[in-house]
């Protein structure tokens, strides 16, 4: 277990490092003139204070040494190898983000540079003290960020049904974008009542999905929220055991199957890391000569062995899997071998959705 420490791009006006940020030109600046700003909570005023707060330009190499030099002090000394990239587009609404100049040019031509800036000034920064594979949890991404570790998460999605169908499918573009690392709000993140039975669904049709991405993170605003928005803005417990008897029994047995699935997830992982291959993957990756597996957009494969049908609809128990041509796969349930080519409507209660296992392959001892 390690600590990771969430960081912003925005810089508080009176903090100890805006001074020396501004005089060295380490903030973007606005093509209106003066700096770029925008009001966040402070940390100093309580609920009803904001501030119009600036931010570090990832694009300047000062201001990535800037960075890495107040993480180093404040965070890597004392242990903490571990960095969560919140809000790195920078987290700016459009009229304000299209104003932006950075270092590197303005932000028509450039802007899509500062999370993959962002990214490298702590990946490169972590290498060069001696962690050979540093892994930032990151909000946005662009092209070249896998070559940095880059976690890549969709960031704060809707707590919707809709919303997880839409992950399914922004997962296999991420991957075929590049960039292997892949995770989503498990639950979504605006909003959530843990008492009702209709998100406690949702809760574990997402946790399955969680289970089977290459990253899996519980994380969200759950009910009752704070209030105000402020910088003590809170929400409301998201535990395992949060969600009533019956969530946690599910979710626990998903957990102990995640660890099962620890050393498989390794080996993609340095495939990953060898090669670029996704750990999730859509069906054509691996069976590019079976036209049907062009189409199928809510499946996946985890590495070439595990076929996972997540669900995403309220209510439903049993769902449509269509199995690829090119191989027999193993239901992971009642070990019954289909051949590939198959489509069947396989079963899909509360406790699971449909899994199945290329026959032979060794995951299956994992996943019993």
């Amino acid at each position: 277990m390690k600590l990771a420490v969430s960081v912003w791009p925005t810089v508080e006006p009176g903090s100890d490092t805006y001074d020396e940020l501004r005089t060295s030109g380490h903030l973007v600046r606005d093509a209106d003139g003066g700096l770029l700003t925008l009001a966040w909570p402070s940390r100093e005023g309580g609920e009803a204070l904001t501030l119009p707060m600036a931010y570090y330009d990832a694009t300047h190499p000062g201001a990535r040494a800037a960075l890495w030099q107040r993480l180093n002090d404040n965070y890597r000394s004392l242990g903490v190898g571990c960095f969560w990239l919140d809000a790195c587009e920078p987290d700016l609404p459009r009229e304000v983000a299209d104003r932006a100049v950075y270092a590197a040019g303005p932000a028509a031509e450039v802007a899509n540079l500062y999370p993959l800036s962002h990214t490298r000034a702590v990946a490169d920064s972590l290498r060069a003290a001696g962690e050979d594979r540093p892994p930032p949890l990151v909000r946005s991404a662009w092209a070249g960020s896998q070559r940095h570790g880059a976690l890549l998460w969709s960031g704060d999605i809707p707590t919707t049904f809709d919303s997880l169908a839409r992950q399914i499918r922004a997962g296999l573009n991420v991957a075929m974008s590049g960039i292997p690392w892949w995770n989503t709000d498990i639950g979504g993140f605006g909003g959530g009542d843990l008492d009702d039975p209709a998100y406690r669904e949702l809760l574990i049709r997402w946790f399955q999905y969680g289970t089977f991405s290459p990253v899996m993170r519980l994380h969200g605003d759950r009910k009752p929220k704070h209030p105000t928005f402020s910088a003590d803005i809170t929400g409301g417990p998201n535990e395992v055991w949060s969600y009533g008897e019956e969530a946690y029994g599910i979710l626990r047995d998903h957990l102990m199957l995640r660890e099962r699935l620890r050393p498989y997830l390794m080996r993609l992982s340095e495939e990953a890391h060898r090669t670029g291959a996704p750990a999730m993957r859509p069906l054509f990756f691996d069976f590019p000569e079976d036209e049907q597996a062009w189409d199928v957009d809510d499946q996946f494969l985890l590495g070439p062995d595990v076929l996972v049908a997540p669900v995403y609809e309220a209510g439903l128990r049993a769902r449509q899997v269509y199995l690829p041509v090119g191989a027999q796969w193993l239901d992971a349930v009642t070990g019954r071998v289909l051949e590939g080519g198959t489509r069947l409507d396989a079963e899909a209660p509360l406790e699971r959705i449909p899994v199945f296992i290329r026959e032979g392959a060794d995951v299956a001892a994992w996943l019993g």
